[in-house]
């Protein structure tokens, strides 16, 4: 939001602060200016699920309207403005293309079709592609709740605490904030034993989706989805939120919207799992992982001599379902150990193709995927798929204690790479008329292969 014009980031503005000043929100922009940013943003795929755009779309329209005499803020100083922001999905770099086409973008094709499939596959959920979606239109569940809802929320116990609103359900759970912590991400397993080209251990890393899991549900009806426009990278899919609306509206005659806060979905949410194995160049080798069912066949899709064992530690729930979980780990490991070459294609378990290149300027990418159906989606995808993995394997880890007890609690403590720290990212689509398959988690893998490798594959991520 706007105050006095100045941009404001309204989930941790008081009211009180704000009395008696004029508070602009998105429906308060001028509609002219509205559209021009829908239509800059659907141009350069600057939003996908669409949670975080309208608080960007805002912080740019203040921007823009409080320019000085000198001109319109170059793009560094619009990348810094994004530090008050979070966006999981596009990499920051397709943003700050919607800045610079702000005014010369054309108006949105109306047959939005292929873009729609080319969104959902990448998702790997239904989603929506438009003007909608980026001005905050995007039908999430805690937005679509009917009126005189009761509010639940975690308890801590294992179950819910009621409320008419959010803020006294949360004081009925004595709702503690999240924190962050300034313990290290300490990988919990072991390499195992022998000979090896090259090893790596990896921490729990926190999938980081913006539109914490909400639900709700009318009494004998079918539940909201939690999903909404996106699918969170898979970490949503798990979700306890669906059946809890269900069951508490029907015990309570009465509607129910199932709230989970940022810190109590990192304690509860699934996370991309733990590993710690060992390579050799002829491709043999043995992959320990903290038990997920499914990685095990996801290893050995892409990389069957790999040995796989699954442990139990303690620790916050993991997922299979999570952006290329285990098989990207399979490709970076087996890339560091010569068993695969930089730059090499990585085959994904869909048969979609992606090389990347990384140097301390730039991450290129190249991808085939069948059919692109819309190249300005898939190129989005495709870069926020990248920004992701280098994000990865440079930064991000979630500090966990010996008794699997989560203490980093905010987004600002996953070591999410911001706009200023991202390195450019290029993409060149491969055409062909192949069955459209999804793309971005074969780049994803690439991308991780690559930027380990830069790093002089040590052995421990994140490499800093």
């Amino acid at each position: 939001m706007l105050v006095d014009g100045q941009a404001r980031v309204s989930c941790v503005t008081p009211a009180r602060r704000v009395s008696g000043r004029t508070v602009t929100t998105l429906d308060g922009l001028d509609p002219e200016v509205r559209t021009a940013w829908a239509e800059a943003f659907c141009a350069t795929g600057g939003s996908q699920c669409g949670f975080c755009t309208p608080g960007i779309v805002v912080r740019f329209a203040g921007l823009r309207a409080g320019a000085d005499y000198a001109g319109i803020p170059d793009r560094d100083r619009a990348a810094r403005a994004l530090h008050a922001h979070l966006c999981r999905c596009t990499g920051w770099q397709t943003v700050l293309e919607a800045w610079e086409a702000y005014g010369l973008a054309p108006p949105v094709d109306s047959d939005r079709g292929p873009a729609t499939r080319r969104a959902t596959l990448e998702g790997r959920t239904s989603q929506a592609v438009g003007p909608e979606v980026v001005l905050g239109r995007g039908g999430f569940a805690a937005d679509t709740v009917p009126e005189g809802s009761l509010v639940a929320v975690p308890d801590g116990r294992g179950g819910w605490a009621m409320g008419d609103t959010p803020a006294a359900a949360r004081q009925v759970a004595g709702k503690v904030p999240g924190r962050r912590t300034p313990a290290a991400a300490i990988p919990p397993l072991d390499v195992p034993d022998g000979d090896w080209d090259a090893e790596i251990r990896t921490s729990w890393v926190e999938p980081a989706y913006l539109e914490t899991d909400a639900s709700w549900c009318v009494p004998g009806g079918e539940p909201a989805s939690p999903l909404a426009n996106g699918g969170a990278f898979g970490a949503k899919l798990g979700s306890e939120a669906p059946a809890a609306a269900r069951s508490l509206a029907d015990e309570h005659g009465c509607p129910v919207v199932v709230l989970v806060s940022r810190e109590d979905s990192v304690r509860t949410g699934a996370k991309r799992p733990p590993v710690a194995g060992g390579a050799r160049a002829d491709g043999t080798g043995r992959l320990r992982v903290v038990r997920t069912p499914g990685i095990a066949e996801a290893v050995a899709a892409v990389a069957p001599g790999l040995k796989v064992e699954e442990v139990d530690v303690p620790g916050p729930p993991t997922s299979a379902n999570l952006r290329a979980a285990g098989w990207a780990e399979a490709v970076v490991l087996l890339t560091g150990a010569g068993a695969m070459a930089p730059g090499q294609p990585v085959v994904s378990p869909d048969g979609a193709e992606a090389t990347a290149v990384v140097d301390h300027d730039a991450i290129r990418v190249t991808v085939r995927c069948g059919e692109p159906l819309d190249e300005v989606v898939l190129r989005s995808y495709c870069i926020g798929a990248a920004h992701m993995a280098w994000s990865w394997i440079t930064s991000e880890g979630l500090s966990v204690d010996d008794d699997g007890v989560v203490h980093d609690l905010t987004v600002r403590s996953f070591g999410i790479v911001r706009a200023t720290e991202t390195p450019t990212i290029t993409v060149e689509v491969v055409a062909d008329d192949g069955l459209p398959v999804n793309g971005s988690d074969a780049v994803f893998a690439a991308v991780a292969a690559a930027t380990w490798c830069h790093r002089g594959c040590p052995p421990e991520l994140p490499t800093g």
